[in-house]
Parts: structure tokens; sequence; C-alpha cells
């Protein structure tokens, strides 16, 4: 099992690689329908990993691109750690039940999987319209950027810490249209330097309630770091028209079938 868990961080890293999407919408499924883990035992692994493999990111997006804004990651932060925080503490010392948390994980899985499908549906259509609006009414996102931004961090702080799902494509495509003026590379700088403390704050949490198979991450995190890397160098011949929607029917698909039973 040690080596399929190592091919499977190795799938992962390289999808990710080749098409930016966060590995936690890849990831998560995958132990829960494929491995047969617990969707609280995913998340909380996941979670770890998601802190430790995007850590490489941000020291070449700060140091070789400076592209990191640490205002905005400031404001994300106001809002999601506090977030992460408290849903920590409510599954943790409101006495819910292991099967309650268990059927919450599971439906926050399938939220957020759709919220980030439709995210890569519509991700272009989001940016045109902010370049739009702020083309039309210079200044219109000044008064409300901060609150709003603080507001997308308490959402993604609660999405990441349930589902850990959230922080990549959904953060990405919010700082997009808040931010329709800041250049791509540091709208993903951005967005990774404030899914470090997130996840981490998150896993170290889900660490707390048992909730991390150690064994498996270091299996994944083996296999993923190569995964990364040749994904990254083969993405440039992969058309992201034809990418981009299949990945997106396949979370669709994916986050329906967490879903589904809650709402069957």
């Amino acid at each position: 099992m040690t080596i399929a868990y190592i091919v499977s961080g190795l799938s992962v890293g390289f999808l990710v690689g080749m098409t930016g999407v966060g590995g936690g919408s890849l990831m998560t499924p995958l132990l829960v329908f494929l491995f047969g883990f617990a969707p609280t035992t995913a998340v909380g692994t996941d979670l770890l990993f998601a802190s430790i493999t995007k850590g490489g990111g941000v020291l070449v997006h700060h140091r070789s691109h400076g592209s990191v804004d640490w205002r905005i990651v400031r404001l994300l932060a106001y809002g999601s750690l506090p977030a992460a925080l408290g849903v920590i503490v409510g599954l943790e010392y409101l006495h819910i039940e292991k099967s309650t948390v268990s059927s919450i994980v599971t439906v926050a899985l399938g939220i957020a999987l759709i919220l980030t499908s439709i995210a890569l549906i519509f991700r272009n259509r989001l940016i045109k319209a902010g370049l739009e609006a702020d083309s039309h009414h210079p200044g219109r996102f000044g008064r409300w950027q901060g609150p709003a931004t603080v507001l997308v961090g308490f959402v993604l702080g609660v999405l990441v810490t349930l589902s850990s799902i959230g922080a990549g494509a959904l953060g990405t495509v919010a700082l997009f249209y808040l931010y329709p003026r800041l250049q791509t590379l540091r709208i993903v700088g951005t967005d990774l330097a404030h899914a470090i403390p997130l996840t981490a704050i998150a896993g170290l949490g889900h660490l707390h309630m048992g909730n991390v198979d150690f064994s498996l991450l270091g299996s994944l995190l083996i296999g993923s770091i190569p995964g990364i890397w040749i994904g990254s160098h083969l993405s440039a011949r992969v058309p992201d028209k034809v990418l981009r929607p299949i990945l997106a029917s396949l979370l669709m698909l994916i986050g329906m079938k967490f879903v589904w039973p809650a709402i069957a």
C-alpha cells in the first residue's frame, strides 16, 4: 500500500503541476474513494501535506519573484485563521459524535468540490467582469476591498478546515475579481502564501483530533515532489481550453457523489 500511496502522490502532484488546481481537490477524494480512508483522516492528512508542499512554492515566489502581496495575505488571514480555529474548537470541544463530524466533513467536501468546479468553469469570465467593473468605475473596489478580502478569508477558513479544499482555485478566483489590476504572478504568490498558515493551523487542529495518518503523509510527500516537477514542465503542451472543462466536470461529479447521500 505504501507504493500505491507514493504513486497517488506522484499522480496528484503531476496534475497539480499541469493544471494549477489545488491538491486537496484531487487528493482528498482519491483517498476517500480509492483507498477507503475516513473523510476526516483524508482531510487532516491532506491539510498537513498541503502546508508542507506549498512552503517551497512560497519561497520561490517571495525570494525569486517578489510576488507576494503581504498586505492582502494579512487581510485574508484576519478572516481565515479565526474561522479555522473556530471550526476546530467547534468540532473538538462541543462533543459532537464522530459519525456526525464525518457527515459534516463529507458534505463540506462535496460543496467545496462543486464550488471549485464552478470556479474553474467561470474563472475567465469572473476575471473579465472584475476588470470591466474596475475600468468603468475606478476605485469601485477601494472602499470594500479590505472587508471583502477578510470575508473571503473567513469563507476559505471554514471550507478549507472542513474539506482541505478551496485555498487554491476559489482563493485565486476571488482575488482576481477583487484585485483585477494585480498581476497574475502576484495573485498566485499571494494566494499560496496565505494557504500555508491556514492549512498548517487547520492541519494541526486535525492532528490534535487524531485525524492524521503519518505513514500516508510521508508516502504522499515522496511521490508528489517529482510529480509536481514533471507536471509543471508538461503543462504548456496541454491546451487549457481542453484540460479545464474536463477537470471541472470530474470535480463536479465527485462533489455530487459526496453531497447526494445527504440530500437524497
